[in-house]
């Protein structure tokens, strides 16, 4: 079997087959959502949030809003990836010498592995929405890093490995309010904490009016021997608000800022209930992936109406197939 995504084997992959007379590339969990609301006595509502293989099973940090409305960080663990089992407080984050550091808020965690170490990427307040670093080994003691990037920006997401020696990082550069514009950049770094050599990778716009207000990276790219495929979100305004959908891009392998390949329509819109109406209705929100190389499964979790956690699933090759074959680079 030909292998497509370059990576560590997942034969434990949350997954589902696709329904009989589907023809949409992607399709949606029928167990969706796997959060619901008040999934924990501290939280109203877990969404945007990411996971990953751990020790044979899979540990996740979530965004959940708590009670006072608060958006705030949370870890968890689970044996299917579907059902999860997250603690009752919020992550108690340390400096390097183990000193608490706590965040004022945070919010749309993306979740990775690079070198033994677990790096956590959010939003985070540094005077106004900022990138917020961290780290874990063991899913118990977090520590927070320096601040990639200043105000303002959101959307942090890091590829799962160097690049040309360097670390690299996607971001949404912004406002202090709700953003009515964003394109995605890549910055560059030698140890995680100097960043620089930033470069526009996306504009928002084109054909697509689904992405024609904002853009921002999803989850964590995944390495194929296409290229880096990133799922990314795209926003549109309606005569009721923001409608937030998810297409992909194949980004090219040794210089990720060269967009190949970008889906002119959607992926996923918001359709179903629990994506259509909750605390912000019509959000489909990718933020993390799981795959498996050897059989090209990839699930993809994303937050539905800021209110719930729902996986879509796809194949890799599937997927590929119909970016290039449906594809508007701009």
């Amino acid at each position: 079997m030909k292998k497509t995504i370059i990576g560590e084997t997942l034969g434990n992959i949350p997954w589902e087959d696709k329904p009989f007379g589907c023809n949409d590339v992607m399709w949606r969990y029928s167990g969706n959502p796997i959060l619901d609301w008040n999934p924990i006595p501290k939280a109203a509502r877990i969404f945007n949030s990411a996971v990953a293989p751990f020790n044979g099973k899979f540990a996740g940090v979530f965004r959940a809003d708590q009670k006072n409305g608060r958006a705030t960080l949370f870890s968890g663990t689970s044996e299917d990836a579907i059902n999860w089992n997250i603690g009752p407080e919020p992550i108690q984050w340390v400096d390097e010498n183990g000193n608490p550091h706590p965040t004022s808020y945070a919010y749309d965690p993306r979740l990775v592995k690079i070198d033994g170490f677990f790096y956590i990427v959010w939003c985070d307040d540094m005077g106004g929405a900022s990138i917020g670093l961290g780290r874990t080994r063991d899913f118990k003691t977090f520590t927070r890093m320096p601040n990639p990037l200043m105000p303002f920006n959101r959307n942090g997401v890091l590829f799962p490995r160097k690049v040309n020696g360097k670390y690299l990082l996607l971001s949404r550069p912004s406002d202090s309010g709700h953003t009515p514009f964003g394109n995605i950049y890549l910055s560059e770094s030698p140890d995680l904490v100097h960043w620089g050599n930033h470069k526009l990778v996306m504009k928002n716009g084109g054909q697509g009016w689904w992405q024609g207000v904002k853009i921002g990276a999803g989850p964590v790219p995944i390495e194929t021997t296409e290229g880096w495929l990133l799922f990314y979100h795209g926003v549109s305004t309606t005569c009721n608000g923001f409608v937030y959908s998810f297409g992909a891009v194949i980004l090219d392998i040794d210089q990720p800022d060269i967009v190949l390949y970008r889906t002119r329509d959607y992926l996923l819109t918001p359709e179903k209930i629990y994506e259509t109406v909750g605390f912000v209705p019509n959000v489909v929100f990718p933020c993390s992936n799981l795959y498996d190389p050897d059989t090209g499964r990839v699930a993809v979790y994303y937050g539905a109406a800021d209110t719930y956690t729902a996986i879509a699933f796809a194949y890799i090759d599937e997927l590929i197939d119909y970016i290039k074959n449906n594809s508007e680079v701009f």
